[in-house]
């Protein structure tokens, strides 16, 4: 049987890009600088034209120049207030040296983005916002940026939603006891089905406004002022009153987007604090606590987490609607279905397909090439008589090759989307060509189909995924953060402002 964190890590579709696509923000391990020096001009400081060494790799001023210009023109577009020179500078930077370490990350994991994933995204994008793809590519390099740079955009966003599910499926474990805890106080939640993405429409139709359904939906900002691990009083103290006068600064009038892009370490400071858009019951309960009764525009007094103080805004708060295209196309995460529909109360009958795989991962030593075709020299082999469930034993590099590579009844949408999609092509008895999936190359053998009444098996899976949800964010930050304790960091731009350091 395939192993729970398994399933948890192939059923999450790439929605969890709604929970940030720019990785968290957190302190730098700067080396320091003997003695107190003065502050210099950018022009003698970045001399080597350095400004940040992250592990091997450099960052230059003039990528981080080039980006701040991307950035600033983003927020521009955005109705963003842009932070002053430095400021910008210095928050740019800090995604720049996330972007690096999440990088380093997947190289190290094999993780490896195509461009056949890249032409996905960009069908689901202009699919999601009923456009067509040429459509889109217009929509893009109208607001200035040029397709190559749109794609590169979309496959960094794909290869951040690749760590995650890596993520979830080595970090996040939701037992049956939380799934029961769950149920008991939410048992009477909607049940939603796994639903294919609607067909693409070539261009939007005329239709009445919809009638509000689901979930109230929450878009939230935050400002965040982080505080550091073991942290003494002394800091702590500091830090509060640094929020504190954030607070006091937005509620004397100043724009709240501009202070979080200014000042927040939050890791959507640059998009003006901006979080997203989720039911209330998918923000952590700190938040959704405290926003469940801001009006929109409203803004929240100080609050204190695990990370540090908070300052919320809410944005808007409404009930789902059809996604109108995009008023300016930057933020086009990877795709995301569209909700499922709500099941009414009695019996769900489904289709389940027993299955098998071989799974062959890739590393810097096994590259995408020499997984595919050792998978495709077994299906020959299994073509010519051999058993799948023998080779699977010996070849397999997942936690079912001691069952043969049995993945036990798989229901629909339980698998990732890739690999649930060739299996659903194969008859009883047929074996896949090699599929490519987040967690490395497969071949699939379907065993058996049946029906079965699947409403309480949905509803554990959806309260799974409703903690899944919760949990995700605030622990893959925090994994984050231990990548950046755990790397060589030298930031010059914090140098220049802290000299005596």
């Amino acid at each position: 049987m395939m192993s729970p964190l398994y399933r948890i890590a192939c059923v999450m579709p790439l929605v969890l890009a709604l929970l940030g696509v720019a990785p968290a923000t957190a302190w730098a391990a700067n080396g320091k600088v003997a003695g107190k020096q003065p502050a210099q001009p950018a022009a003698e400081q970045f001399v080597d034209g350095i400004v940040a060494v992250v592990d091997r790799q450099v960052i230059t001023l003039a990528q981080l120049d080039a980006k701040a210009r991307q950035v600033q023109q983003q927020m521009h577009m955005q109705g963003i207030p842009v932070p002053p020179p430095e400021a910008l500078r210095r928050q740019v930077l800090q995604q720049m040296i996330n972007a690096v370490l999440l990088d380093q990350e997947a190289k190290r994991a094999g993780l490896r983005v195509t461009e056949a994933q890249i032409d996905q995204a960009v069908q689901s994008v202009a699919q999601r916002n009923r456009i067509t793809p040429e459509r889109l590519r217009q929509e893009v390099q109208a607001t200035g940026m040029s397709w190559d740079n749109y794609r590169r955009e979309l496959s960094n966003q794909i290869q951040d939603d690749m760590l995650r599910q890596r993520f979830v499926q080595e970090h996040i474990f939701i037992s049956d006891r939380d799934v029961d805890a769950f149920l008991q106080t939410h048992g009477d939640m909607p049940l939603r089905l796994p639903q294919a993405e609607p067909e693409p429409e070539p261009e939007p139709s005329p239709a009445p406004p919809p009638k509000p359904s689901g979930p109230e939906l929450f878009e939230v900002a935050q400002i965040l002022v982080e505080v550091p691990d073991y942290a003494s009083q002394e800091t702590v103290d500091e830090k509060r009153k640094q929020i504190e006068a954030l607070l006091k600064k937005v509620r004397g009038g100043a724009d709240f987007a501009g202070v979080a892009a200014a000042s927040s370490d939050g890791p959507q400071a640059l998009d003006g604090g901006n979080m997203g858009v989720r039911p209330l019951k998918d923000w952590p309960d700190l938040f959704a606590k405290t926003i469940a009764n801001i009006p929109p525009g409203g803004v929240s007094g100080v609050i204190q987490s695990g990370r540090g103080f908070h300052i919320l805004k809410v944005l808007q708060r409404g009930w789902a609607e059809p996604p109108a295209p995009p008023k300016q196309a930057r933020k086009a995460p990877p795709p995301k279905p569209t909700p499922p529909p709500v099941a009414a109360p009695g019996p769900v009958m489904v289709t389940q397909t027993h299955a098998r795989h071989i799974l062959l991962k890739t590393s810097q030593v096994v590259t995408d090439d020499m997984a595919r075709q050792t998978l495709e020299g077994l299906r020959t082999r299994i073509e010519h008589g051999e058993s799948f469930e023998e080779l699977a034993r010996r070849y397999s590099e997942d936690a079912s090759a001691p069952q043969g590579g049995d993945l036990g009844w798989l229901n629909p949408g339980e698998a990732a989307p890739g690999f649930e999609q060739a299996m659903d092509a194969l008859k009883e008895g047929e074996v896949s060509e090699p599929v490519r999936s987040p967690f490395g190359w497969h071949l699939i053998q379907v065993v058996k189909r049946q029906s079965k009444d699947m409403e309480g098996e949905y509803r554990r899976m959806q309260a799974r995924d409703e903690l899944l949800q919760r949990r995700i964010g605030p622990a893959y930050e925090d994994w984050i953060d231990q990548l950046r304790s755990q790397a060589y960091i030298d930031n010059r731009l914090e140098k220049r402002r802290h000299p005596e350091d």
